[in-house]
């Protein structure tokens, strides 16, 4: 189950869970096969529910984009990964976790939007499945590789002593076709 303060936070949502009868309202989901991931993301999608990842950092945040593509309006820290998955307020939503209040707020903001209009949750939802779809798929992945490791071999060629003269010449020859003109200019 993880360590001892994780299990006091369970207790803690489990604990408000009965206090303020919100039974079939919240889940705390506990780790799931990775295999009924989607399916479950999907059920809760399915009945216009919503993703709170309630971490203080996330480091990439796939549980992120696997409730996002399921299409739950997902509520994510906004320190780490996140900050690059989530359009805030158009695909999600991101939160300052560092204190419980602050994703009460968040949350409260998130329900009175719903009830003040009646297609903001399939807006965001649809958002945020076209987000992952057409930024966190494996195309664009792959494209973001290959341009970092040529980014990184060019790197390493132009701080060889050859690779530095010819870096210069090649930033001459940019500078004198392409530049000059403009920089005249300015």
């Amino acid at each position: 189950m993880g360590t001892t303060a994780e299990r006091n936070e369970i207790i803690k949502v489990y604990d408000l869970i009965d206090r303020f009868d919100l039974h079939g309202k919240v889940r705390w989901l506990p780790s799931i096969n990775k295999l009924d991931t989607g399916e479950v993301y999907r059920i809760i999608a399915d009945r216009k529910g919503i993703f709170v990842q309630p971490a203080l950092f996330e480091a990439f945040g796939l549980t992120i984009i696997e409730a996002m593509v399921s299409g739950l309006p997902t509520f994510a820290p906004k320190f780490g990964g996140p900050l690059e998955i989530i359009e805030y307020g158009v695909s999600g939503f991101l939160l300052n976790t560092s204190k419980p209040e602050l994703i009460g707020h968040s949350l409260e903001n998130f329900i009175q939007m719903c009830q003040e209009n009646a297609d903001c949750w399939k807006e965001i939802s649809g958002n945020g499945i076209q987000r992952v779809h057409e930024h966190f798929n494996w195309q664009s992945y792959s494209r973001r590789l290959i341009n970092l490791t040529k980014l990184y071999g060019f790197w390493r060629y132009a701080v060889s002593g050859k690779g530095m003269l010819e870096l210069d010449r090649y930033s001459d020859l940019i500078y004198h076709f392409l530049l000059r003109e403009k920089a005249k200019k300015l």
